[in-house]
């Protein structure tokens, strides 16, 4: 039986390794966490990733960064949309994190952007996430 939400599992996991202080973590990959985590890249809070193709799937392969004290760069990553409940904003209603020092991901009709380019962009969409 396949993953309900796999966009939520790659967050765990990155948020669970980030704790573990491990250097990279791999995820199953699918194009639009790729799209995640080259958002995350832009913002920041990871230093590389890359796909290594196999038979299958393929891996998404995620280095995290951390900060001079050997703590993560990501403090919070938190999945606001699920299967169940979707929440999607207008671009009038785009929420900001923590008055703007995080960001939210945003799946939208010109691709999953961050909260500002989404702004910039004048669209609305999903919110997949929140990080700061």
């Amino acid at each position: 039986m396949g993953m309900t939400d796999p966009i939520a599992d790659m967050l765990t996991r990155v948020r669970n390794a980030g704790m573990a202080k491990h250097p990279k973590v791999d995820i199953p990959s699918s194009n639009l966490k790729v799209a995640v985590a080259t958002v995350l890249k832009n913002l920041g809070y990871v230093r590389n990733f890359k796909v290594i193709t196999d038979d299958k799937q393929g891996v998404l392969r995620v280095y995290l960064k951390y900060d001079g004290n050997n703590q993560s760069v990501i403090h919070e990553i938190t999945r606001v949309s699920t299967p169940g409940r979707r929440v999607y904003v207008a671009k009038d209603d785009i929420p900001r994190v923590k008055n703007g020092i995080g960001a939210a991901i945003l799946s939208t009709s010109q691709g999953v952007m961050d909260d500002g380019a989404a702004r910039a962009a004048a669209v609305g969409g999903e919110v997949l996430c929140t990080i700061w």
